[in-house]
Formats: structure tokens, C-alpha cells, sequence
């Protein structure tokens, strides 16, 4: 089983086979997101969606929606949503952040807000866990978000092993850098080797639009296909990588994948508006 810093591990992770290798970020003031932001503004929102939905001839049953609708300070998130998981208190896939969900996660105006940025040189980032470490077996997951463009960091969509263990696959959507374009990935299981995993589609796609706007991501893992949906449409489909095993979700806000240092002076958000899953 794999220990939680390798639970991390996306596709991003894998360039022409190989992993990735990455220098921390080096030291130096704090910085600090502002408190006075302003609440995030949902404009031309969708809504919650409330109970089963049929799609691909399936009948999907809602297993757990949140809205947001209770106001959260930093540090109280998981007071406030005491069903929610997080990771905290040890290094990001790249290994340049490190997890402080009471220093990162707020809600405010009905929205989930990550706002990632450092503190003494230290890069920090959250990943949550809405339904906790709930199984599923098969599962169609939709969040409706959107992130800003900031250099240094990045967010995902994931179905992870229950596991831990990475040999059973990974189900990537959305994922991009901050305010880029998002790509679908899922791990072929049974592929782990030293040099990563092999991921398809084969050929990378991407959403037509990027994050800085409020969009809808839908993961579909039904047996023996998954696919990705952006605001309703698909994107990409894969019948190669599909996973057998249990997994979990996961909404990781992290550093970017490679060896540049994070700017120290950077404060970027990613922001939640709601989460539905089905079954």
C-alpha cells in the first residue's frame, strides 16, 4: 500500500513514461492570502442537481450533494462539514507543497473557496475528500467550479484507489494548471511500473474552454467505459482504462508538476460551487 504523499500521484506526473523528478521551492518571506477578498461571484450558475439522473440508458441514484450553504472561516471546514476528509500535514505530489487544509479551505457565499499560496517560503495546498473515504465501485461525479490563473499551481478531479494503491489505476478530471484548459487522463490498471503509469486517451485532449470561469465536469465511470463531460458535453472517452477496484473522490488544489520553484508571491483560488455524486 502506498503511503498518503504517493495518494497524490496524477497523471501529470507521467511524461513519455517516465516520472517526473522536482526540486522544493526555496525559502523566503510569507505570504499570505488576502482577507479581504471578495466573495466569489456565481454568474450564470446551474443548479444543485437533486436526485437520481439517467444518462448512457443507466439510472444514476444520488449518494451525496453539497451546496455550501454553511458559512466556514478558515479553520472551521471541518467543523463545519464534519463528513468531508482532508488530507493534512504532509507533501503534495510534486513534493514543492505541503497540505494545510485550516490555513487553505474557507466557505463563504456558497462556494468552497481553496486559496493555495506560502507562508516562510512553504508552499500550501488542500485536497478534500467530499463524501469522506466513501467506495464506490462505479460512479458519475459533477462539481461546478472555476480557479483563477496563477503560475505555480493546479487542481484535479480525482477517482483515487481506496486502496492506496496505484497499480489499480487513477481517474484524472478536470486537471490543469491554474486558469488552463483541463485535460482527461485515467491509468490503465496493472500498468504500474517504475518509470509511472500508462494513462489514455492516448492522444491528450482538452476542454474547449479554460478555468477562469464557472464550468460543470462530469466524470462518468460506468462499467467498462469512462467519460468526460464538460458543461454537458463529452469530451473524451476511454474503454482501455477503467477501473475494477474501489475507489474514492478526491478535489486536489496543489503545486504544479516540475521543477520550477512556486512563486512565494503567488495567490491562487479555486473555488467550489457545488458537488453531486451518484451511484
Amino acid at each position: 500500500m502506498r503511503t498518503p504523499i504517493v495518494v497524490a500521484v496524477t497523471a501529470a506526473l507521467v511524461t513519455a513514461g517516465a516520472v517526473t523528478a522536482v526540486t522544493p521551492a526555496p525559502s523566503s518571506a510569507a505570504t499570505v492570502p488576502p482577507s479581504s477578498r471578495a466573495t466569489a461571484t456565481v454568474t450564470n450558475p446551474t443548479t444543485l442537481p437533486v436526485g437520481n439522473t439517467t444518462t448512457n440508458g443507466r439510472v444514476w441514484k444520488q449518494s451525496y450533494r453539497q451546496d455550501f450553504t454553511t458559512a466556514a472561516p478558515l479553520g472551521s471546514v471541518g467543523t463545519k462539514y464534519p463528513g468531508m476528509g482532508t488530507y493534512s500535514g504532509f507533501g503534495d505530489t510534486s513534493g514543492k507543497g505541503r497540505y494545510a487544509p485550516d490555513k487553505v479551505l474557507s466557505v463563504r457565499g456558497g462556494v468552497l473557496d481553496f486559496a493555495v499560496h506560502s507562508e516562510h517560503g512553504q508552499p500550501l495546498v488542500a485536497a478534500v475528500m467530499p463524501d469522506g473515504y466513501a467506495p464506490h465501485t462505479t460512479g458519475r461525479v459533477t462539481i461546478r467550479y472555476k480557479t483563477t490563473k496563477t503560475d505555480g499551481y493546479k487542481f484535479v478531479g480525482m477517482l483515487w484507489p481506496s486502496s492506496d494503491d496505484w497499480n489499480e489505476g487513477e481517474v484524472d478530471w478536470p486537471e490543469s494548471d491554474l486558469g488552463d484548459r483541463p485535460r482527461p487522463a485515467s491509468a490503465v490498471p496493472g500498468t504500474e511500473t517504475p518509470l509511472g503509469m500508462r494513462f489514455e486517451p492516448g492522444t491528450q485532449m482538452f476542454a474547449p474552454t479554460d478555468t477562469t470561469g464557472w464550468h460543470d465536469a462530469t466524470t462518468e465511470w460506468d462499467k467498462g467505459v469512462v467519460r468526460f463531460y464538460w458543461d454537458g458535453k463529452l469530451v473524451a472517452s476511454t474503454t482501455k482504462a477503467v477501473p475494477k477496484t474501489a475507489f474514492r473522490v478526491t478535489l486536489q488544489a496543489e503545486t504544479t508538476i516540475g521543477s520550477e520553484p512556486v512563486p512565494t508571491n503567488a495567490v491562487g483560488h479555486v473555488d467550489i460551487d457545488w458537488i453531486s455524486i451518484w451511484n
